[in-house]
């Protein structure tokens, strides 16, 4: 195997090439006949497999250039968001928001529309304003607002399947320092004042173990500015890995080990510029399924799914997270239809996972829920048709700026050809 996700659960054959600039990466993308581009592999879903080539932009020349009125900056796509946000903080600036790990290229995290946390901000899709693009043909192309723009709506959530983007103008705004602060809840006490914490700070999230009755409540605040923190994590792993371990010999221990973990200190906090507070270190290996429900229903929803869990005691190992995303307009977009709750199922990557999440699947989905783009699910191109009323549009622009289907794949061609 070439190549293979972060979990090891998805991977492929395909030799993984390293352009060093965009005149071969161009010379690349025209010999071919099937190519895809792949970030830091933290998709669950096979969309970066590829009977031809895969491309990684890691090793492309490229540097950020801050517009006049620095309100944009021009960014290498293949920049991972831990080192474009080192050099937007060097320069006084930062990104509006970010989600909870850094390591993704920038083009990879807009292309399925990741995001973070927060009711008034949207996922990094939101922040693109243009992008080059090499397409089908090998040659460069340009599309925003006011050129090709049907090919700018359609780039900004793409799933790779335009042209590889080589640089994306983005939104950025004042670097800002934020305090975070750890706490563990009742979880009845933040169910029923959910509402009311999203609109006291600027973000707020939860992790939820389906097993327990308390929930681990996360709040990051604007503050001072201040040095960066010692720790690059808001919770310590060690414990939970063991426990993990453990659930995975005796499943049947699990709901036990997780209240018993509930029980232990979780208070804690970190201080710092934004950017080195909004990630933390993702290291134990793990599956994961997101669907985003209509923000009202969203914890109506959890409590459904974790109900379920508990009345047949499934050994679901991982936490759930909770969150918040603005509404957006971007035509694939599962944020497009309204504001949404995100509520992100996981399970220890050494445990068995395709039927818990397939059942959860069905939960999610009765309440008119919708996935990651990157994340476990099933969608199938009916599905996608009835979820999204732009897809045949979004499917024609797609056949316009890739005839043959170069950037298409088993799994997109079945949702997209």
């Amino acid at each position: 195997m070439s190549w293979s996700n972060w979990s090891g659960s998805v991977g492929s054959t395909a030799p993984v090439l390293r352009p060093t600039s965009e005149a071969e990466l161009g010379q690349m993308v025209r010999g071919a006949t099937s190519v895809r581009a792949v970030g830091a592999g933290h998709s669950f879903m096979p969309l970066c497999d590829s009977s031809g080539i895969i491309v990684s932009l890691e090793d492309m020349a490229g540097a950020l250039t801050v517009a006049p009125d620095r309100r944009t900056a021009r960014i290498p796509a293949g920049w991972s968001i831990k080192r474009l946000t080192a050099a937007l903080f060097a320069q006084g600036l930062a990104l509006a928001n970010q989600g909870d790990v850094n390591p993704q290229a920038l083009a990879g995290a807009m292309a399925t529309g990741t995001h973070g946390t927060g009711p008034e901000l949207g996922s990094l899709s939101t922040f693109a304003r243009g992008f080059r693009l090499i397409g089908a043909d090998g040659e460069a192309v340009w599309c925003d607002v006011d050129t090709n723009p049907d090919l700018y709506e359609a780039q900004r959530l793409s799933l790779g399947m335009f042209g590889i983007a080589t640089e994306i103008v983005v939104d950025v705004i004042p670097a800002f320092h934020l305090s975070e602060r750890i706490e563990k809840k009742p979880w009845g006490e933040v169910r029923e004042r959910y509402d009311e914490l999203v609109t006291q700070q600027r973000h707020v999230e939860f992790w939820l173990f389906p097993h327990a009755d308390s929930v681990i409540l996360k709040t990051l605040e604007l503050t001072d500015p201040c040095d960066p923190p010692r720790s690059t994590s808001d919770v310590d792993e060690a414990m939970f890995r063991r426990l993990l371990n453990l659930g995975a010999w005796v499943p049947p221990l699990i709901p036990t080990l997780q209240r018993l973990m509930m029980k232990t200190d979780m208070d804690g906090g970190r201080r710092g510029p934004a950017h080195a507070i909004f990630p933390s270190d993702r290291t134990i290996p793990f599956e994961e399924m997101e669907y985003e429900m209509p923000r009202a229903i969203g914890l109506e929803t959890l409590e459904e799914v974790v109900g379920w869990i508990r009345r047949k005691r499934l050994p679901v190992a991982f936490p759930f997270e909770y969150r918040v995303v603005a509404a957006d307009d971007i035509w694939m977009s599962p944020m497009n239809a309204g504001p949404v709750a995100a509520i992100s199922m996981h399970q220890y990557a050494k445990m068995p996972w395709r039927d818990l999440f397939g059942e959860a699947e069905a939960i999610f989905r009765a309440g008119g829920g919708r996935p990651h783009w990157a994340k476990r699910h099933t969608l199938k191109r009916a599905d996608v048709d009835i979820l999204y009323p732009m897809a045949e549009r979004y499917r024609a622009v797609r056949r316009a700026a890739d005839p043959s289907g170069k950037f298409l794949n088993p799994h997109l061609a079945e949702l997209f050809s």
